[in-house]
């Protein structure tokens, strides 16, 4: 990718927070963060757009504050996706070709991966992602890569996305409103993998579960290939409301209470710890027990570990996780999750920071699980940007100072005066012999008076 390209920009669109990102591949293959905005998410609901006007204010407020620490103008961006009506499917599929003994080429791979784009929808259905799992040449299974190889018939099995048509014109609507355009929309589970999983955790077999403010991602792998993705419509909002319906008070303050005194294990909260909470409207304050609102979190967590449970059981992976799981997201860091979640699932777990793509002198703000999915979707935008340079226009740095000397020019009165005669009209094609013909008639006719007066 040339130096134009370098500059990625991407944003995602969550429940309770929107964050956009600007960065750039360094020469040691990590990515320097140049800017980032994070405001409060206003219009979105467990990912899907409710208040179109509401989430275009917030979006934009987010990419002028990573635009400002940056000092890049964003053009383009990728926009993660998530959402309730997210589902996948496995679908195969197969291509014959000529020879036996023919290689077979990048073409025959992409023929094979467009064909599964004509798989039959739900109406209002529209694929995402094709993921490649696996190939199968002439019957040899187990091929992750068949380009190069000889044989007549290849097959392959793909993990198809699909999501709902309305959601994805809504969140493109949105970024497009506010003077951007959307290179790709990508499914948020597979960006927050890319930021968080190592190359050894993917093929051992690995769980990532990304807890949100309004849904819980998860995605699957095994042996270095995607095998499953859902979307959870829980996330940590849930935990809020329980916790401001069980003691009567302000959204505000239970959301303060889960996050800095909240536990997902009540068994280990001392019974005698107490924390005060200001009444509404001068009305007396409430004392609330630590020990209790252990009891309160932990079962909705409890109910969002069991959803989780039932999705990796489905998957038919849940006896080959030999990494176990990666906990990430905002969620992720609430006290004694992971205990809890080792106790339900049988399996271990760490928590996955984006670290290990980011410069060694990077913001610590920003490497935060919060900021996984963010992360994620610059890293695979780069790729994509890569991969396909005649598909992308470019983000380029100082845009901005680009549009002025170009203003300033145009009010140049010697601009104007070169471009007036740049623009002076050409004569059309053809003029000058069709004067020529006009000019040879007009003597024949004069020759032709002439003899008749004679």
């Amino acid at each position: 990718m040339n130096q134009q390209n370098e500059i990625i920009a991407a944003i995602d669109i969550g429940t309770t927070k929107i964050v956009a990102i600007i960065g750039k591949k360094e020469n040691d293959g990590k990515f320097r963060i140049l800017g980032l905005g994070k405001t409060v998410s206003k219009g979105v609901k467990r990912g899907n757009v409710l208040n179109i006007e509401e989430t275009v204010k917030s979006i934009k407020q987010a990419i002028e504050l990573a635009e400002e620490k940056a000092g890049v103008k964003a053009t383009d961006v990728f926009v993660g996706i998530a959402g309730q009506n997210i589902k996948c499917i496995r679908n195969s599929g197969y291509v014959n070709r000529a020879s036996y003994e023919q290689e077979i080429t990048k073409v025959d791979v992409d023929l094979l991966l467009s064909d599964q784009y004509r798989v039959g929808l739900e109406p209002g259905e529209e694929i995402l992602h094709v993921l490649p799992q696996s190939y199968t040449v002439d019957g040899e299974t187990g091929v992750n890569d068949p380009i190069g190889n000889c044989g007549k018939r290849l097959e392959g099995n793909f993990h198809i996305v699909i999501g709902k048509v309305v959601n994805i014109n809504n969140l493109k609507k949105c970024v497009e409103r506010t003077g951007l355009r959307t290179n790709k929309l990508i499914l948020e589970p597979l960006a927050s993998s890319h930021a968080v999983l190592t190359d050894d955790e993917k093929e051992a077999g690995v769980a990532m579960i990304d807890i949100g403010g309004g849904t819980t991602d998860l995605a699957i792998y095994y042996e270095g290939t995607i095998c499953h993705t859902a979307v959870i419509p829980f996330g940590g909002n849930v935990l809020t409301s329980d916790i401001k319906a069980a003691y009567n008070i302000l959204e505000r303050y239970a959301e303060a209470l889960k996050v800095q005194y909240g536990s997902a294990l009540a068994e280990v909260t001392a019974d005698n710890e107490v924390v005060t909470v200001p009444g509404v409207s001068g009305r007396d304050p409430k004392e609330i027990s630590l020990k209790n609102l252990a009891h309160v979190v932990q079962a909705r967590m409890e109910e969002i570990i069991g959803a989780i449970e039932f999705q990796i059981e489905n998957s038919g992976y849940a006896d080959r996780l030999g990494a176990g799981i990666v906990l990430t997201g905002g969620g992720a860091l609430l006290k004694n999750l992971p205990q809890l979640v080792a106790f339900k699932t049988g399996h271990e777990i760490r928590i996955g920071y984006p670290i290990q793509h980011l410069s060694s002198d990077v913001q610590e703000d920003v490497n935060q699980p919060m900021f996984s999915t963010s992360i994620g979707l610059m890293q695979i935008g780069y790729e994509e940007k890569t991969q396909n340079p005649h598909l992308y226009n470019s983000t380029q740095p100082e845009d901005h100072l680009m549009v002025e000397e170009t203003k300033e020019e145009e009010n140049n009165q010697d601009f104007i005066e070169e471009k007036k005669k740049k623009e002076k009209p050409k004569k059309v094609r053809g003029e000058k012999t069709g004067s020529k013909i006009k000019e040879l008639l007009g003597n024949l006719f004069d020759s032709t008076d002439t003899n008749i007066s004679n």
